[in-house]
């Protein structure tokens, strides 16, 4: 499954890098391709603004908030299944665990994954994906990339993307026709870019490009070193933003 929320998961990062910004970027340098990445910054700007946003706009107008709770509860439940593959890669065997009772819990007593039971019973995991496996096995440093509506991404990530393709419930549903594979990645979007609508004013006033690049940046080491990172917020607490 392709997951849409490396552009959403800016927001965490964002919230990271407001009181911080500096004049000189220190990931410049991991920037090979900004050419291209500035022309696809300006293409997804344009695609956001006439097409995705007003879609997601009017989503979230006539979705009653139990449903759209829900839509956003079921592909977090799919993308338990990724996180549980790649911790056993990553030799988390804790967060695997963890990861497969949410599976079994949300998917049994949660609806099919509706319903969030897994976090009211306390059980918490990391994100993980192949990206953050490939850094874990020593690619750390990634040239950056701007991707067609998925966002910000780099070399190591958008590899990562494509292996975890393997690891989406959906493919293996053979009574689910291509259709209804590209309608669900069509409703996965528009959720995840409703539930970012309150949080895009972070980013007025300032180099847009820099700092989306910035906090892909910041979020994803934040990420692969399961929130251990040197950051004057590292005792502040982040749980009202671990959906994005």
């Amino acid at each position: 499954m392709l997951y849409l929320n490396r552009l959403t998961g800016l927001t965490f990062a964002c919230l990271l890098l407001v009181s911080n910004l500096v004049t000189a970027d220190v990931y410049e340098e991991q920037d090979r391709f900004e050419s291209f990445n500035r022309v696809m910054f300006d293409f997804n700007d344009s695609a956001d603004k006439y097409l995705v946003k007003p879609v997601a706009q009017a989503y979230k107008f006539i979705t009653p908030k139990l449903v759209n709770e829900g839509v956003t509860n079921f592909f977090n439940n799919l993308g338990d299944v990724e996180t549980f593959a790649n911790s056993l890669l990553q030799a988390k065997l804790n967060n695997a665990m963890i990861t497969l009772y949410r599976v079994i819990y949300n998917s049994s007593f949660g609806l099919g994954g509706l319903i969030d039971v897994a976090t009211h019973f306390g059980l918490k995991n990391n994100q993980e994906d192949f990206g953050q496996t490939l850094a874990y096995w020593g690619y750390e440093n990634s040239s950056y990339l701007m991707l067609p509506f998925l966002g910000p991404s780099t070399v190591r990530d958008l590899t990562g993307r494509a292996i975890d393709i393997v690891y989406d419930p959906l493919l293996y549903f053979d009574q689910l026709s291509d259709d209804v594979r590209w309608l669900s990645l069509g409703v996965e979007l528009v959720d995840k870019r409703a539930d970012l609508l309150g949080a895009e004013n972070l980013l007025l006033g300032m180099d847009r490009y820099q700092f989306v690049r910035s906090a892909y940046f910041q979020n994803r080491e934040f990420l692969i070193k399961d929130g251990e990172i040197d950051d004057p917020f590292a005792n502040e607490s982040f749980e009202d933003f671990e959906d994005f």
